[in-house]
């Protein structure tokens, strides 16, 4: 992971931790005075919502605890592609160039070309270098990149 993939998720836990339990401890407490619980929707909506964010704060604990932080700026693996790479490819049947950043699971978002190692993209890209060709098989059917430029920060 990142350094810039891990500050959003500490960030998140502090909010969860600091904010939205005590909140939440509140509703409960609230809908509670609302008299019988068996049929307080309220109630059963906050502690609902108080389960998933006791879940999520287990989570980011387990994830931010087990963070293996790399430092792009130490990276340089040539021009092969791995995680760290920002890695330009074509689609070898309409032409369309389009770069990624091979980045965690945890910090992937395709709105930013962030791809993660994992996923099925990712996962052909790895390995690769300028030149090759990439066959990618996903839930859309099969597609086929040519690794264009591999690049470092």
């Amino acid at each position: 992971m990142t350094a810039e993939g891990l500050a959003p998720l500490k960030e998140e836990l502090h909010q969860l931790k600091t904010v939205e339990r005590y909140a939440v401890i509140k509703q409960i407490a609230e809908a509670r005075e609302h008299g019988d619980l068996s049929e307080n929707a309220e109630y059963h909506a906050a502690r609902e919502k108080q389960s998933f964010i006791e879940g999520r704060i287990i989570e980011l604990e387990d994830v931010v605890s087990r963070a293996d932080v790399i430092d792009l700026s130490k990276l340089s693996g040539g021009k092969v592609v791995r995680f760290g790479a920002s890695v330009t490819v074509a689609d070898v049947d309409t032409d369309e160039e389009i770069t990624y950043f091979l980045v965690g699971p945890y910090e992937a978002d395709i709105k930013k070309n962030k791809v993660s190692v994992q996923s099925p993209l990712g996962r052909a890209l790895i390995g690769k270098t300028e030149g090759d060709t990439a066959e990618v098989t996903a839930p859309g059917g099969g597609k086929a990149y040519e690794v264009l430029k591999v690049k470092f920060k």
